[in-house]
């Protein structure tokens, strides 16, 4: 643990002189890095072990304390269905991208979680429910930290060719940046875009329970009755419960904070347990398939969020 507490502690003041690296983009970078220099021996597997499960399952169930059910429902019913269509489109179809483009079965569905919902963490999210090779947790991180960097450049230096109002841009991003941090850098540019865009990211935050819960079923109906994992796992109720505590207004906003500062470090902890993991030789071996999957992705969740916010504004 005390080699991932560096690697957050790296990734803070990279933050600091590179706003645009958000902690956690930060974090599964060092990580890579860390992992890739020789710095990460057998010494330090069992800390890492425990950060990249335990913490990142706390880490996961706390993000709910960010978001109220008020807030989500403030958007209105247009940008909701947008939204839903959004995330439900975008894992479906990057699902069948992948086996069309046979990109592997563990790394495409962490692939669609990443993508459709909210990156390394969505990634990290689902394989704590639907275990996967280290190799397949690898390529969907290395994807979508590029991914979703490449596409908080783009969307940005697009914005003035789109049509979009301001508004709609904000839906845009929102609704198809991967990473919170990315879509903040992604918004930021565009006066007035930014509120709306982060209350669209977080709202596809919400929808992480259910895509759990829903996979949790398949693999119970797939599995032996002594290996059935539980319906809704532990880490999934607790953050449907902080949501439930968030919008009961009764939490003091500077508790809020606390606890959403220490969270970020958890989950910025767990993404750089994670980044260990990903080898330069096992992206090299992705090739093609694994390549074209996270670009192919990237294209449609842009594209439909795109069309969603022409219709919405």
């Amino acid at each position: 643990m005390g080699l991932a507490a560096a690697g957050v502690a790296v990734a803070v003041v990279l933050n600091a002189f590179v706003s645009a690296v958000g902690v956690l983009t930060g974090a599964v970078l060092l990580g890579v890095l860390a992992a890739n220099v020789g710095v990460v021996t057998p010494l330090f597997a069992p800390g890492i072990q425990f950060t990249a499960k335990k913490i990142l399952r706390i880490g996961v169930a706390l993000l709910g304390l960010r978001l109220a059910v008020s807030d989500v429902l403030g958007l209105g019913p247009a940008v909701l269905a947008v939204i839903v269509t959004v995330v439900v489109v975008t894992f479906v179809g990057t699902v069948r991208l992948g086996r069309w483009l046979n990109a592997g079965e563990g790394t495409t569905l962490l692939v669609a979680t990443g993508f459709s919902i909210c990156g390394a963490s969505a990634v990290a999210a689902m394989n704590g429910v639907a275990e996967q090779d280290e190799e397949d947790v690898a390529k969907a991180l290395g994807l979508v930290t590029l991914c979703g960097s490449l596409a908080m450049l783009v969307l940005p230096a697009l914005q003035p060719f789109t049509g979009l109002s301001n508004l709609a841009y904000g839906i845009w991003a929102g609704a198809s940046v991967h990473e919170v941090a990315q879509v903040v850098a992604a918004a930021a540019p565009v006066t007035g875009a930014l509120a709306i865009a982060v209350a669209v990211k977080l709202t596809r935050v919400v929808l992480l329970a259910p895509m759990l819960a829903a996979v949790s079923f398949v693999q119970r109906r797939k599995a032996s009755a002594a290996q059935r994992p539980p319906l809704l796992p532990l880490f999934v109720g607790v953050f449907l419960l902080m949501i439930g505590i968030r919008s009961t207004g009764l939490v003091p906003a500077n508790v809020l904070t606390v606890v959403n500062t220490i969270d970020g470090y958890l989950l910025a902890a767990a993404l750089f347990a994670l980044g260990t993991a990903v080898r330069l030789r096992t992206l090299r071996r992705a090739g093609l398939p694994a390549a074209l999957l996270g670009l192919l992705s990237t294209a449609l969740i842009a594209g439909l969020a795109y069309l969603g916010a022409v219709l919405v504004t």
